[in-house]
């Protein structure tokens, strides 16, 4: 990588706080911005901020730090604004750690924040605890720079006194608090948000968006491998810029090599937006929001900026961080991290014994799958049955899903599924929101098994698997992340992600889908390893219709 010297760069310079674009020079010294001077120059490539990602799971992307950085940075993204949440999940304070400590052998602007919800919910099981006293912990430390996403919305609304209490650390320190809350509008909005909430990415519909903004929310727009709101939601950067800020929330390996925040940025501008609105929206609101110390292309700041060809096409030439040259060309410049594999497994194989369910003629509940959303519906309807247990139904698209706790020894959770479309074949995962346990959906029991033991056996990862062919991308760090380089990991991805389709689903990202399933705290429908639950009451319901 280019060292921290003295090097100046010529073009159209990007003045986002100023809110103009001229021609100039930038020098730049030591890492900092030493002068910027307009003149006249024949370079036509644009010099601006670097982009920021206002919200966003690292371990999703099934990188760690390190390696997520090296993918990222080809793409213009110099930080992130990064909820350790999934890693706390299984590790508790020791993968908030880890994630931390790996971001520092980087060059990388790596914000991680205090995950509030470990467990998400009281309704799963987890690997780790982090109550009031963590959360103080946490949030005394100067490198936590936030409170991360607040999930439990009742228990913002209804004053859970642990709840409250954890939202006061984070006043005590005078740090933001992430917000949670999908469909949430009117006056339990306001109560959401007057308890200290300041921003939200789960919104689903402008209206809702609107609501929230109205009692002095920041909406993030959310552009992820699963879950995509930014057409719904981009008519805010006309009518609430300044309340605009862009994330992707999750973001898988394969889809991280072909484009992060650039793609919403050139998505936006292509509609007609601004330039300046937009990357104001994506790099000046998150650093005023969160305080962040990313460069902004002014006089004395640390030298975080990219070189596109212009403001259409968008391409990234390099990015710079700290004034080091870390992509170039579509190519990074960060090297490849070597990196320990700190896990919490502690399951035995099953059979397909374990996952037979008698059926006793009545209808049942079946979540219904909606592509590109976390939200499911709830469908009634009468299962088919074999020899008296209920089975997938291929021909209605009724598939057997199942989560097993992987912390400790229990019985298989079973549910049924609409949309995922699998004919022949099975996929599982360890990376299953937000407790972490073992999730499979199959076309019969006994490709679940052989997927599920699969799983177990390599203590975590993601595989697809069918009658003659299994695909595995192992995830041995918190059965999250992979130890393996981004590139790497993303074609072993796209091979058990290929496989998944071959078996049948049309879904765009099967895995990432399948991950939400079990997804609590977003309404309708979800299965938790303790059994099948109804996000609108928030309680467990029965499988079968009474």
């Amino acid at each position: 990588m280019q060292n921290k010297n003295t090097f100046s760069l010529r073009g159209q310079i990007v003045d986002i706080i100023n809110e103009t674009i001229f021609p100039g020079t930038v020098n730049i010294s030591n890492g900092k911005i030493q002068s910027i001077v307009k003149e006249d120059v024949s370079e036509t490539k644009y010099i601006l901020p670097g982009l920021i990602d206002a919200h966003i799971h690292i371990e999703s992307s099934m990188l760690t730090p390190s390696a997520f950085a090296r993918l990222a940075v080809v793409h213009g993204t110099v930080a992130t604004v990064s909820d350790p949440h999934e890693i706390a999940n299984v590790l508790g304070i020791d993968g908030v750690d880890f994630m931390i400590e790996n971001g520092r052998t980087v060059p990388f602007k790596f914000y991680f924040g205090a995950p509030s919800c470990v467990p998400a919910t009281g309704f799963e099981s987890a690997g780790a605890v982090l109550g009031v006293e963590e959360m103080e912990q946490l949030m005394s430390r100067p490198e936590i720079h936030y409170m991360a996403e607040m999930m439990n919305y009742p228990g913002v609304i209804f004053k859970d006194e642990e709840v409250l209490a954890k939202l006061a650390v984070a006043k005590k320190y005078g740090k933001p608090v992430d917000g949670h809350a999908p469909g949430l509008k009117g006056e339990e909005a306001r109560a959401y948000i007057e308890a200290g909430i300041t921003t939200d990415h789960e919104c689903f519909t402008i209206e809702e968006a609107l609501d929230k903004i109205k009692y002095g929310m920041k909406i993030q727009i959310r552009e992820g491998s699963a879950a995509k709101n930014f057409d719904a939601l981009v008519g805010l950067l006309h009518t609430h810029p300044d309340k605009v800020l862009f994330c992707s929330d999750d973001k898988h390996p394969d889809d991280l090599i072909k484009g992060h925040i650039n793609l919403m940025v050139k998505k936006a501008i292509s509609l007609g937006y601004n330039p300046l609105t937009v990357l104001r929206s994506c790099i000046l609101n998150p650093v005023n929001h969160y305080k962040l110390d990313v460069g902004l292309l002014q006089k004395g700041d640390s030298a975080d900026l990219i070189v596109v060809d212009n403001l259409k096409d968008f391409k990234v030439l390099s990015t710079y961080i700290n004034g080091e040259k870390v992509a170039e060309n579509g190519k990074t410049l960060i090297e490849y991290q070597q990196t320990d594999t700190p896990n919490h497994f502690n399951v035995d194989q099953i059979g397909v014994e374990d996952l037979q369910i008698k059926g006793s003629g009545s209808k049942i509940r079946i979540i219904e799958a909606i592509e590109g959303q976390l939200i499911t519906n709830t469908i009634l309807d009468y299962p088919l049955l074999e020899n008296g247990f209920m089975v997938s139904d291929l021909k209605r698209d009724y598939l057997k899903m199942v989560v097993l706790n992987r912390y400790k020894k229990d019985k298989p959770s079973i549910a049924f599924i609409k949309n995922i479309g699998l004919t022949n074949g099975a996929i599982a995962s360890t990376v299953a929101h937000d407790s972490h346990n073992i999730i499979a959906v199959g076309s019969d029991d006994a490709l679940m098994v052989k997927a599920i033991n699969t799983l177990i056996e390599s203590k975590g990862g993601v595989v697809a698997v069918t009658n003659d062919q299994l695909d595995l991308l192992p995830l041995p760090v918190a059965g999250l992340m992979s130890a393996e380089d981004g590139q790497i990991v993303a074609k072993c991805y796209e091979k058990a992600d290929a496989l998944a389709k071959q078996a049948g689903t049309k879904l765009h990202a099967p895995f990432m889908t399948l991950s939400f399933m079990a997804l609590l705290v977003i309404p309708q429908l979800k299965l938790s390893d303790k059994g099948l639950f109804d996000g609108s009451t928030f309680s467990f319901t029965s499988l079968e219709v009474a």
